[in-house]
């Protein structure tokens, strides 16, 4: 029997009974959120459940919107409910594993998942079903047709057009010489506005919403992660903490040149000894004078620094007050300018001797943006570079995650573009490739994985696009679920680069294939602009114990 809206809405209300009773429990385990580090798995299951059914709820959502407007082809609906099926199986499963531990017993489980509810999941993951959305996959050789609104839909197909004519023929190049992004690129990029997406007009920038701008992070990432689609994650980072929290002069000064792509910038928060544990910070930046003009002299060590060679300014948080026990309330971030450079390794002298050295780290993926790891000697920033003047130290730690929030969507936006080409390029092999006389496509498995695929992928883009209207909305409040996004995206994308891979057999193992280059790329998704677990335990879990 086929699956139906009723179907998926059952199973949604379903899982959203055991989610409520799961949360009620944590949050009494936990205290309010206070004892997550005393109850880390559970709290990760229940973050994690909390995600998928906020992703579950957002596909009904837009289908239900598709509906309303005419536009929810049969295709489209049997996607989305598979996509619901995919995300309430993968919660009862989870939160089943946890039901002991939590105390809701099999009870609740049961008692929400009746005899009926179980035939509908199964309904909505049938193979039959996902074996159907996948040979129309083969059919359409995965072409994303998601609908969008009439603006957005025509910045989605410029972005494509541009992504797929100027970014795809030098990806490979890139990635097997580990060369960095050609300077036409980022001028090109700079020409058609990508860089001030999220800029107010009045700071030079286009301000189309986040929305727009997650659509040109997709489409740039679907061509290339490394050549593209991480490009305006930096300057993205560092606006919104001038926005948050910098000098009316700092806004002038810094964002029509970010905007405009005159400037490139890069992020340096993470250290040697450093990563999650941002408030122990330890780089300082303590106060001198140099030739006569007032300012801070930078000393110490930052580690995974994207694209510090190429950028001509770096946002670095750094300790103003030497007092550890101050932790995140000693961090101020600075504005630091340097001479751009496109060699794996560099040196910036100043004329008073400052001084910064960096190296890019060896990685199998991810290249053309190059991750360096600094070192700065007495090098000299002016005063009025401290992010927020006088009034912004100590306030580098706050300034830096609403960074890091914008930084999480755009990174949701990344994984889907990731996941989108992985879809593509896998339906295209099968569809050339055959085996046994006829074309893998027409074998029951490779259909039922592509299901798979974009039903995954339904998911993460739903979730995704609603964090970014959430954004348009209220930043502050949208931050946990621009961090639900980032979570669920960054996963699918690398479910999804992983099973075309199996897809293309031995071919995928090969650097001959574009699929080769996605596996690697998408394994740093999970880990920067917040390492997974870190992100499950203390951004979504504590948003939701806590509520």
């Amino acid at each position: 029997m086929t699956a139906t809206l009723d179907d998926a809405r059952s199973i949604l209300e379903a899982g959203s009974k055991v989610l409520a009773e799961a949360v009620a429990a944590a949050r009494e385990m936990t205290g309010g959120g206070k004892g997550i580090d005393e109850h880390q798995v559970i709290t990760e299951r229940v973050a994690y459940a909390a995600t998928e059914a906020v992703a579950a709820h957002e596909v009904l959502s837009e289908l239900e919107n598709w509906k309303a407007e005419g536009n929810a082809t049969p295709m489209r609906e049997k996607t989305a409910i598979a996509a619901v099926g995919e995300l309430m199986s993968n919660l009862r499963e989870r939160l089943s594993a946890s039901a002991d531990d939590l105390g809701i017993g099999d009870d609740a489980i049961e008692s929400a998942f009746t005899a009926d509810v179980r035939a509908a999941l199964r309904r909505t993951t049938a193979e039959a079903g996902l074996r159907e959305i996948g040979a129309h996959v083969a059919e359409t050789r995965g072409t994303n047709d998601w609908v969008l609104d009439e603006m957005h839909e025509q910045v989605r197909d410029q972005v494509r057009e541009f992504a797929t004519q100027e970014v795809m023929p030098i990806a490979e190049h890139i990635h097997r010489t580990d060369d960095l992004i050609p300077e036409e690129l980022i001028q090109k990029m700079a020409e058609l506005g990508f860089f001030g997406l999220s800029i107010p007009e009045e700071y030079g920038g286009v301000e189309m919403g986040n929305l727009a701008m997650i659509l040109t992070t997709e489409e740039l990432s679907r061509a290339s992660l490394a050549a593209a689609g991480s490009l305006i994650t930096r300057p993205e980072i560092l606006a919104k903490a001038l926005l948050g929290g910098g000098t009316e002069e700092q806004k002038k000064t810094w964002l029509p040149k970010l905007a405009s792509g005159e400037i490139m910038a890069g992020i340096s928060v993470t250290e040697p000894d450093i990563g999650s544990d941002v408030s122990g910070v330890r780089c300082r930046a303590t106060r001198g004078t140099v030739d006569g003009i007032d300012g801070w002299l930078i000393d110490g060590a930052k580690a995974w620094c994207t694209f510090a060679g190429r950028a001509d300014v770096l946002a670095v948080l750094l300790r103003t007050d030497p007092d550890l026990s101050k932790g995140a309330k000693g961090l101020s971030l600075f504005v630091v300018p340097k001479a751009a450079s496109r060699e794996h390794t560099f040196e910036c002298k100043q004329p008073g001797g400052g001084r910064l050295v960096g190296k890019a780290d060896a990685t199998p993926g991810y290249r053309g943006m190059h991750s360096y790891t600094l070192n700065f000697e007495n090098y000299f920033v002016p005063a009025d570079h401290l992010v927020g003047g006088d009034k912004g130290e100590g306030r580098g730690f706050y300034l830096q995650m609403a960074g890091f929030a914008a930084g999480r969507l755009q990174t949701s936006g990344r994984g889907c573009g990731l996941a989108q080409a992985a879809l593509e390029e896998t339906a295209k092999y099968v569809v050339d490739r055959k085996q046994f006389d006829q074309p893998i496509s027409e074998f029951q498995l490779t259909q039922f994985t592509l299901g798979k695929m974009a039903a995954q992928i339904a998911g993460a883009r739903a979730i995704t696009y609603a964090a970014a209207r959430a954004f348009d909305e209220d930043e502050r409040a949208a931050g946990p679920l621009a961090a639900q996004a980032k979570l669920l995206a960054c996963d699918v994308a690398v479910s999804t680069t992983q099973m075309g891979q199996l897809m293309h057999g031995g071919w995928g193992y090969a650097e001959e294939y574009p699929i080769s280059r996605y596996v690697v790329d998408a394994t740093v998704l999970p880990i920067f602009e917040g390492v997974k677990p870190i992100l499950e335990l203390k951004v979504i879990g504590r948003a939701i114990l806590a509520a």
